[in-house]
């Protein structure tokens, strides 16, 4: 008896029709669904969630996976507990997340860098916000940070003390809660940058403003003149970062 093998070519229409499989686990399916309820019904902060109960039967899950699936969603500051109400829909954190994986030790120093650069960008960004909130108690009390400093600091490696309490204080001017937590978050990395040996390499800029220069631009500059100031400013770091990068290749 012969046995023949027939080819047959895949049917590409066929193919084109299947979905690619869900791997998820079913936490993460049930916290997707949770979070899909939020949106469809229009939940607002503070409003009052569904009962685990009620949850794991609408899902059609044990109570244990709707558990996780709230306590992730606790976890970055979704949800919160309230007394005699239960679980609650809160305003999320957007930092939280963040900081809680920022250990600066286990960082690669391109990732420290990456940070430094970009805390640079934002304090050159934020001049027009500042130049609206400022108020002149703002002015004394950056005034009275300055004169901490050494006189002949103005081309010197920063004083991390003073380089976080003035750069934080322009942070509290803006008003803006997330610049200022965001500032708060890498307050780790601004001293293990510091200390790390990253921005110790002497810098050639020769058009370095300092924390007093500054100052005096907020008093009678505008947000333009203050932009420029600042990129001159943090030019000396932008140079350590550059002769630190050419040195590891």
């Amino acid at each position: 008896m012969r046995y023949y093998v027939i080819y047959m070519e895949p049917n590409s229409s066929l193919i084109e029709h299947l979905n690619t499989i869900d791997t998820s686990s079913l936490v993460d399916r049930a916290e997707k669904e949770i979070i899909n309820l939020f949106v469809n019904q229009g939940l607002k902060v503070g409003d009052a969630l569904p009962k685990e109960i009620e949850l794991a039967e609408t899902l059609g899950v044990s109570r244990t996976v709707v558990r996780e699936a709230m306590l992730r969603l606790r976890m970055v500051g979704l949800i919160e507990s309230k007394k005699h109400r239960g679980a609650v829909l809160t305003s999320p954190d957007l930092i939280k997340p963040l900081r809680k994986s920022l250990y600066p030790t286990i960082m690669e120093n391109k990732t420290l860098q990456d940070l430094f650069e970009m805390r640079m960008v934002l304090e050159i960004g934020m001049a027009d916000i500042l130049f609206e909130h400022i108020q002149e108690k703002d002015i004394e009390e950056l005034e009275a940070i300055v004169a901490k400093e050494p006189i002949d600091a103005d081309n010197t490696i920063f004083d991390i003390e003073t380089e976080i309490a003035f750069h934080g204080k322009l942070y509290e001017i803006t008003g803006n809660t997330i610049l200022k937590d965001f500032q708060n978050m890498l307050l780790p990395v601004f001293q293990y940058v510091h200390s790390s040996g990253l921005l110790t390499s002497p810098s050639s800029s020769k058009s370095f403003i300092s924390h007093r220069g500054l100052v005096d631009i907020l008093k009678v500059g505008n947000a333009e003149v203050f932009r420029n100031a600042m990129r001159k400013h943090l030019d000396n770091h932008y140079q350590r970062l550059f002769l630190y990068k050419k040195s590891i290749g």
